[in-house]
């Protein structure tokens, strides 16, 4: 009786029951945005996560394409081996969101002897984490993500060049400039 006690004890002390995890990734991925987030268009998405402030990746693109915050997030034109794309995005969030055991048993203890509990706003925690989906349209409103689009690797190869560029960039009208 005494290892079982001993051992939910050790269980107890260890314990963080994972509910939701969020996604880790590394560099970037290709995938269906529905998927990754339910309220995101039924298209391919270029995912990144955004280790920088928010609204940052929002402020890049404004001042890199000199769009003077009319439609940032939606149908910006670039241009790809001289051929015209229309690029949206969404900055989302995921969350990670663990049940803590400790903090319920201390709570317990107390209630069953008639004490108030202490811990109960730490019986979960959470911990989010922001990803930029990128979505490519052509002209004839095609999803240029799509594995089975013919140009999809040049795409692809932009994007990653575009995401290079904002993470290694402080000041964004350098970003401009560069596009002169």
């Amino acid at each position: 009786m005494k290892k079982l006690g001993l051992g939910f004890m050790m269980l107890l002390f260890y314990s963080c029951i994972p509910m939701r995890t969020a996604p880790k990734i590394e560099g970037d991925k290709i995938v269906q945005a529905k998927k990754f987030k339910k309220d995101l268009p039924n298209c391919y998405g270029f995912i990144f996560e955004d280790k920088k402030k928010a609204d940052e990746f929002y402020n890049f693109i404004n001042t890199k394409y000199n769009l003077k915050h009319s439609n940032v997030d939606s149908n910006v034109p670039i241009v790809i081996d001289n051929k015209t794309f229309y690029m949206s995005f969404f900055e989302r969030e995921r969350v990670s969101k663990t049940l803590n055991l400790i903090p319920i048993a201390v709570d317990a203890g107390l209630q069953s002897k008639g004490n108030n509990p202490l811990f109960e706003d730490n019986y979960t925690s959470r911990k989010g984490f922001w990803y930029i989906v990128i979505s490519v349209r052509d002209k004839e409103i095609k999803d240029c993500l799509d594995p089975n689009y013919p140009e999809q690797a040049i795409v692809t190869k932009h994007l990653k060049k575009l995401r290079d560029e904002y993470f290694s960039t402080t000041n964004y009208v350098e970003a401009y400039l560069k596009m002169k």
